[in-house]
């Protein structure tokens, strides 16, 4: 018996905050006007600086209004633009009624994303029918059932069906087989390749490629030397080759890092290792969720003009400590800072992987076994009443977060509101 030709989908949610936003709304809270009909955007809270447009309908993307700029950029596009704020739990619970429905109609699902993932139909022809006839039923269902489009697009591989999705939005079916690419893809801007990005396009620009089709046909050596092996990787893409498969195995980290944005500038070493504390918190507990340790602890820092600078230090024994992080980040930090007002920190644990044997030195003593101890004890009291139940003294004074940096609370501690009813 032959095996069936491969048959793969890409799903993304279009403008996903605010469609689940809409959805919970209208459906849930019986509110009438549906954000989706008018000029609105989900805008982070600009009195924490978080002040940048995360998602916007598609009336406000007429006004000009895009992703990722600030409100008072959009408002000066949109005047009457109707702004609401994030809400991650909400996201989080769309997110997962959104990735079983897949899971229910196709064989393997991988999630790229909250909002994207790929599914491998191959040998569903019997089920659903041709490809896009069985993108469109995943297609409409997601819409039926839960209230939101999706963009579709279908190939033979997880690059070409991310692109075709690209094509034209919303709620719309796209292919992009091999055969199509001289037609579909070639004409498009290089900025168009999925990898290709403003530094990349610069390059490419000046090397006279500016489509592409133009880059699928350049002398990969020449991309090569120009940009390293990025250049090979973008000239395979550009002749629609990826021999990547659909997996639904949860990949470990490579790092593991958290950042966070200050209400106020900090220019006290005593705030910023708090900060740097907080931060630390969060990374050691994700890492030791996922049995990960790390060799190369990493500090970042963002000024109030926007300068960015990192530095980072090799550990001596692979470690998922809060503490040991916390003191290789207090020590880099020192380092580097010369107290100019900063207004972001990170940390970040880097050449990480599980096994990873620590050698007790005569120095350890029974201190790093204490340690881990104590913060599995720690982690589990987390997991079963919150972050705030237990937190260092330190924390007792309003300021700064006992956990910061990357998810909300609500994501990471895995509360989550109801889109259309709970979770059962």
């Amino acid at each position: 018996m032959s095996k069936p030709e491969t048959v793969i989908c890409h799903i993304d949610v279009n403008s996903a905050f605010l469609s689940w936003t809409a959805v919970y709304r209208t459906q849930v809270l019986g509110e009438e006007l549906d954000l989706r009909s008018v000029p609105s955007a989900v805008c982070g809270d600009i009195e924490a600086r978080h002040g940048v447009i995360l998602a916007k309908s598609g009336s406000a993307k007429r006004f000009g209004v895009k992703t990722g700029e600030s409100l008072f950029q959009a408002r000066q596009k949109c005047p009457q633009l109707l702004v609401v704020p994030p809400d991650y739990a909400l996201y989080a619970a769309a997110s997962r009624k959104f990735i079983a429905l897949l899971r229910e109609m196709a064989p393997v699902v991988e999630q790229y994303s909250i909002d994207e993932a790929w599914a491998d139909i191959s040998g569903t022809e019997g089920l659903y029918g041709p490809p896009l006839l069985a993108a469109a039923r995943i297609k409409d269902r997601i819409r039926d059932e839960l209230g939101f489009t999706v963009n579709i697009g279908v190939s033979s591989n997880k690059l070409l069906a991310k692109m075709a999705g690209e094509f034209e939005k919303p709620d719309k079916v796209h292919t992009l087989f091999p055969w199509e690419l001289e037609k579909k893809l070639w004409p498009l801007p290089v900025r168009e390749l999925f990898m290709v990005g403003a530094a990349s396009e610069k390059k490419l620009h000046s090397m006279g490629i500016t489509t592409i089709g133009q880059l699928a046909q350049a002398d990969p050596a020449r991309l090569k030397a120009r940009l390293h092996k990025h250049g090979l990787l973008i000239w395979n893409f550009a002749n629609g080759r990826c021999e990547d498969e659909v997996s639904d195995a949860l990949a470990l980290n490579k790092g593991y890092g958290n950042s966070v944005t200050t209400p106020r500038d900090v220019t006290t070493s005593a705030l910023a290792h708090k900060i740097l504390l907080s931060l630390s918190e969060t990374v050691g507990m994700r890492m030791r969720k996922d049995r990960q340790a790390g060799l190369t602890v990493s500090v970042s820092i963002r000024s109030a003009d926007f300068e960015n600078r990192m530095h980072q230090r090799q550990l001596p024994q692979p470690s998922d400590s809060t503490a040991e992080i916390y003191a290789a980040a207090r020590r880099i930090f020192d380092e580097m800072w010369d107290g100019t007002p900063l207004r972001q920190l990170g940390v970040y644990v880097s050449r990480v992987g599980r096994n990873m044997g620590r050698q007790i030195s005569l120095f350890d003593g029974d201190g790093y076994e204490k340690q881990a101890e104590t913060d599995r004890v720690i982690d589990s009291i987390r997991e079963r009443f919150g972050e705030q139940a237990i937190m260092r003294a330190t924390f007792l004074q309003p300021g700064v977060e006992p956990m910061s940096g990357g998810l909300s609370k609500e994501r990471r501690s895995g509360v989550t509101k109801p889109l259309g009813e709970e979770d059962s």
